[in-house]
């Protein structure tokens, strides 16, 4: 049942409520204050002129279920969107129209006014989807049973079977005021608390109109600071909720349940014991429950809630009903096959009853005319020798006639029976193969979404597996050039350190030259004192000459020099040892 069915449901309540004279219309002036309504509690923009608008070329009378019916889907129906507002609004507001015309409690009420609504709202629920809503006996046994077991009591069945055996409901069915009349008389909850009963109603309330899977006290494991504490856990279909109490106020946190979630069964530590986990894609939630059958029944409900979830279905009692009803059909269907089949059992046995009839007349007509024949044949026994010989052979091949027909019919009777027997196998195996293709199909969509989960991880790991591929190469191209890079700077430095040796034999060499002629320069430029003796060479004082620009010795000297700061000049360009040196003021070189 779709969230139009349901709104449609309690529309229709409201609707019948307005139609005071039951003529099945109503003014369009209630029809606005309707519709105005239901915008407000519905969440939807208002649209004051759109009745107006709709149904501008009608008269001023009032207007029909059928003629609202297309107002209702095109200008608030089809604008609904689900999870946009609160259904229970929608709930509270047909009830308040429908119940001050229709629920009239006679006497001392046992139901309160919103125990009433609840049960309003679980009618609606389980009702079938035909107009004017009724609720079949057998739903009405189910909502009883879940009630009572609520209550830890046991169902008083004669009381409902005095009720379902009345005329009006054997044809049409529970309505919800004949509904509510029942449970108001309590017959069916004498001896038990009003409270006890409003308990049950509530609980059963959000069991299945609120979709409450299970909910009550867990202890639950803090992610933080790691310690205890007690909550109020409430599930659903898609979550499970937590609170700080029972009294649903202060909410604490909310779980996604999906497809990734699973349940574990955890052994007993740090002083907790039934301990369980929920494990999500991002978190594990640890949990304890207050006994065994506690732990069993949350770890059931969770998982029937991930199963939901996966299989696209919002409500678990939605899904039972349409199971229930399935099963109804079905039965239904086996009942009218019994019926034909007892039908032509019927039939068959009428035949051979007219066939027995038929046999007898023939053997009375048989009877009839052999008296006759021995009558006539004892008047004429004399005359008549030859003909009685010929009655008597007549006579007995309407004997082994009548034996063939006696014996047909015992084949006939064991026909019948082998075939009543072949159809209840049939019946029987038809019952065991649609069993067992049921199963088949479960089970091929579970290999389904298995084999679908498989290839989804292998094309993951092979998309992996070239990225890892991609990464390494990138890093072996980026390894190689590196060491080509290395290759190149030992090469370079090798070819350097090859100048640098070089440049120092030239700076040595330079040097060497440089000292030696500075001693001839100082030698040839000494003067000779007064007194002193010549050199042995002998010459005068007059021979002697101070070198110009262009004595050989002088620019020997000077293109020592030049040579000298050329290799100073390479040697600090190549970065090699030869920067540490220097010239002197005279031209020398000092080597520190």
């Amino acid at each position: 049942m779709d969230l139009r069915s349901e709104l449609l449901k309690c529309i229709w309540y409201a609707f019948t409520a307005l139609d005071v004279e039951k003529s099945g219309k109503v003014s369009k002036s209630q029809l606005k204050v309707l519709s105005h309504n239901l915008y407000t509690v519905l969440c939807i923009p208002h649209d004051p002129a759109a009745l107006e608008e709709h149904f501008r070329d009608d008269d001023d009378g009032p207007v029909s279920s059928q003629g609202y019916m297309p107002y209702l889907n095109k200008y608030i129906l089809d604008k609904v969107e689900e999870g946009t507002f609160v259904k229970e609004n929608v709930d509270e507001l047909c009830w308040t129209l429908t119940a001050k015309k229709n629920y009239r409690p006679e006497g001392k009420s046992v139901l309160p006014g919103k125990d009433a609504f609840r049960l309003w709202c679980l009618f609606i629920f389980l009702s079938e989807d035909r107009y004017p809503l009724v609720m079949i006996p057998d739903e009405v046994e189910y909502l009883l049973k879940k009630l009572c077991m609520a209550m830890s009591v046991e169902m008083n069945c004669v009381e409902l079977e005095d009720f379902i055996s009345q005329d009006s409901v054997q044809q049409n069915g529970f309505t919800v005021w004949a509904f509510l009349e029942m449970m108001n008389s309590g017959k069916l909850t004498r001896g038990i608390a009003k409270e006890t009963i409003s308990m049950a109603i509530e609980e059963v309330y959000r069991e299945i109109v609120g979709d409450v899977l299970k909910e009550g006290y867990l202890w639950k494991k803090g992610q933080l600071r790691r310690n205890w504490t007690e909550r109020w856990f409430t599930l659903r279909p898609s979550t499970l909720i937590y609170f700080t109490s029972e009294d649903r106020k202060d909410r604490k946190g909310n779980i996604q349940l999906d497809g990734n979630c699973c349940v574990e069964v955890l052994p007993d530590r740090d002083g907790k014991r039934c301990m369980f986990c929920l494990k999500t894609l991002t978190k594990t939630y640890e949990l304890s429950a207050s006994d065994t059958k506690q732990r069993q029944e949350w770890t059931t409900a969770i998982q029937t809630a991930i199963r939901l979830h996966v299989e696209g279905k919002t409500s678990l009692h939605k899904d039972l009903k349409l199971k229930r009803r399935e099963q109804r059909e079905q039965r239904e269907k086996r009942r009218e096959a019994k019926e034909q089949e007892l039908q032509r059992l019927r039939a068959l046995q009428e035949e051979r009853e007219r066939k027995m009839a038929e046999l007898e007349l023939l053997k009375e007509a048989q009877r009839q005319a052999l008296e006759i024949q021995l009558k006539e044949a004892e008047e004429a026994r004399a005359s008549m020798q030859a003909e009685m010989a010929l009655k008597e052979a007549e006579a007995e091949r309407q004997r082994t006639r009548i034996k063939e027909l006696e014996a047909m019919q015992q084949r006939l009777e064991e026909a019948l029976q082998q075939e009543i027997k072949a159809r209840q196998d049939e019946e029987a195996f038809r019952y065991a193969q649609a069993r067992l293709l049921a199963e088949e199909e479960e089970k091929m969509k579970a290999l389904m979404s298995l084999r679908e989960e498989q290839e989804e991880y292998i094309q993951r790991a092979q998309r992996e597996k070239q990225e890892l591929k991609q990464e390494m190469e990138s890093k072996s191209r980026a390894l190689d050039e590196a060491q080509r890079q290395l290759e190149e700077v030992r090469a370079n430095r090798h070819r350097v350190d090859q100048d640098v040796v070089a440049a120092q034999r030239k700076l040595r060499q330079a040097s060497t030259n440089v000292k030696h002629w500075n001693v001839q320069m100082n030698r040839l430029m000494h003067p000779i004192g007064p007194g002193e003796k010549r050199s042995s060479g002998g010459g005068s004082f007059s021979s002697f000459r101070i070198p110009s620009q262009k004595d050989p010795g002088l620019r020997l000297k000077q293109k020592s020099d030049e040579q000298d700061e050329e290799s100073k000049e390479n040697m600090e360009s190549r970065g090699g040892c030869a920067s540490d040196k220097r010239l002197s003021t005279n031209g020398d070189m000092e080597i520190p």
